[in-house]
């Protein structure tokens, strides 16, 4: 019942000690505790708080271990993922230079494309322009005197 109500144990035991204190600052306590009947009744009464006392106490320190143990648990649990969130930023670190020097490459081979299709264009454009003069030279051959004569 204590375990599960710690704020009520603690009221308890409060409440208990309370009690005990009053008793004993009370003026007439060893007067009243000296007269013969009230002695034993006291007495009972005052050992009854003794047990409660102590068994709040040992509540409490059952307590005290259970919570030592979760918060136990609970840095272990904060140190393996201190150590996963550390290896992860490591791996996070590598992938970012490896696709950095990616990166790099792929613009380097943009650059060369756009050069070789700029010089391509250039011969394409020579080649039509050769093929051109070469057609109207061929077409000036065939109506030159000569050609015909030694055709024959």
């Amino acid at each position: 019942m204590y375990r599960q109500e710690p704020f009520c144990v603690l009221l308890f035991c409060e409440e208990a000690l309370g009690a005990c204190r009053r008793l004993l600052q009370s003026g007439d306590f060893r007067e009243q505790w000296k007269s013969s009947g009230r002695m034993t009744q006291q007495g009972a009464v005052l050992q009854g708080y003794n047990n409660e006392l102590v068994k709040c106490i040992e509540d409490l320190c059952m307590q005290k271990e259970e919570l030592n143990k979760q918060i136990q648990q609970a840095e272990e649990e904060k140190n393996k993922l201190q150590h996963e969130i550390q290896i992860l930023n490591e791996q996070l670190e590598c992938v970012c230079e490896n696709l950095a020097q990616k990166v790099a490459s792929r613009n380097e081979l943009d650059a060369i494309l756009a050069e070789t299709e700029a010089a391509y264009m250039k011969i394409l454009d020579s080649s039509r322009t050769l093929l051109n003069v070469l057609k109207k030279e061929v077409g000036s051959l065939k109506h030159t005197p000569e050609l015909k004569t030694n055709v024959t």
